[in-house]
């Protein structure tokens, strides 16, 4: 059952447990401590080796923690968190009954490793973590409420609940700038993904989630390509991440499903075949968008993207909506990122364990639509 619909027009939004958001330059250095839920807290940090050893950012988290904060810190999550780190990871958690925060840095990994890990701690002892995270790419994992990790035999799968939501995000624009380019890059198409997938979401609302969207859409058009030019430009950095959390912050916790086709298609292509998510947006988005332009209902809201990015409607959605898909090929290529998956080595005998996985079908209409999809990705 749908909780929102155009015609009438009406709905029903429910936020997630979010505390606080801050964002600008040094925000971590401000306001990390003040964001603890008590004087006494123990935080446990979750991060990747990249933040660890090659930036400053966690010793620097570390020593503004002190000892009368800091429980101690893992840094081994890798790309699609894989399970044997978020085990390896829990069990330390669940030594130290002092702890209560967990905070994230970096990516989608990481801050859905401490999600499952919250998660995990609650299935063994009832308790749910108070999640901090500080995120250093536009992937915006820190806006959802799902942890999504990758099983023994390379599958990605994940917990969902809002209680996993996190607490605080702090968006901290000297934090990002330790971020390759190109993971930076990609991961805005990635939130580019997930502002086109809710906006043309069956159940997502029109306020805040489609109006949110827009404005993401238009922000991420316009600094992605800034961001590029100037990647040590603070303000396109804050602008960017902002984007990120209008592109999915909005989800909420009652719409229903997935958010669509090129999510699937991403998990279908990421963990399996080692490709980052913000790669597989970029394969996959604008050809699912030109897909969808198929279909009337969803047209006339990707037709909406169109005075957003600077172009105007023609009246005919369906062809706006295809432009849309055009404009967001150009816009990839602009960043010089991927449109297709050669250099990834997908044989196209893959194909059709590719498209059940992201359709659940072994035949029909879409199947076959997403097959041919998927072959002009490979």
């Amino acid at each position: 059952m749908t909780e929102s619909t155009e015609h009438p027009l009406s709905g029903l939004w429910k936020p997630t447990h979010l505390q606080r958001l801050y964002y600008g330059p040094s925000s971590v250095q401000k306001h990390l401590l003040e964001c603890l839920p008590s004087d006494s807290s123990k935080a446990f940090i979750i991060t990747g080796s990249s933040l660890a050893t090659k930036t400053p950012l966690i010793k620097q988290v570390e020593d503004l923690l002190s000892q009368k904060h800091h429980a101690g810190t893992f840094t081994k999550i890798r790309q699609h968190a894989p399970i044997a780190q978020l085990d390896e990871a829990t069990e330390i958690v669940q030594e130290d009954s002092n702890i209560d925060t967990i905070i994230s840095i970096g990516g989608g990994s990481p801050i859905d490793s401490a999600k499952a890990i919250s998660h995990r701690l609650h299935e063994k002892s009832g308790k749910y973590l108070y999640h901090i995270t500080i995120p250093t790419t536009l992937s915006a994992a820190e806006c959802s409420f799902m942890a999504g990790y990758t099983k023994e035999d390379g599958v990605k799968t994940g917990v969902s609940n809002p209680e996993l939501a996190v607490h605080v995000i702090i968006y901290d624009a000297k934090f990002a700038m330790e971020t390759p380019r190109s993971l930076w890059l990609s991961t805005g198409i990635r939130s580019l993904d997930h502002a086109i997938e809710l906006l043309y979401n069956p159940t997502s609302t029109e306020v805040p989630a489609k109006q949110l969207v827009l404005t993401a859409i238009s922000t991420l058009f316009e600094y992605l390509p800034k961001s590029k030019a100037e990647p040590n430009n603070q303000d396109y950095i804050t602008r960017l991440l902002l984007a990120a959390f209008s592109s999915l912050y909005p989800f909420g916790t009652n719409v229903k499903g997935g958010l669509g086709l090129s999510h699937s298609l991403g998990y279908a292509l990421g963990s399996p075949y080692s490709i980052p998510h913000g790669i597989t947006s970029c394969l996959t988005l604008a050809k699912v968008v030109r897909l969808k332009a198929e279909d009337p209902e969803t047209a006339a809201q990707i037709a909406r993207v169109l005075p957003f990015i600077g172009q105007a409607r023609s009246g005919d959605d369906r062809q706006d909506a295809t432009k849309v898909g055009d404009a967001i090929e150009a816009l990839v290529k602009e960043l010089g990122l991927p449109t297709t998956a050669r250099e990834y080595n997908v044989g196209e005998d893959q194909v059709p364990k590719i498209t059940k996985l992201a359709t659940g079908q072994e035949e029909g209409q879409l199947y076959d639509k997403v097959s041919k999809l998927v072959q002009s990705v490979l």
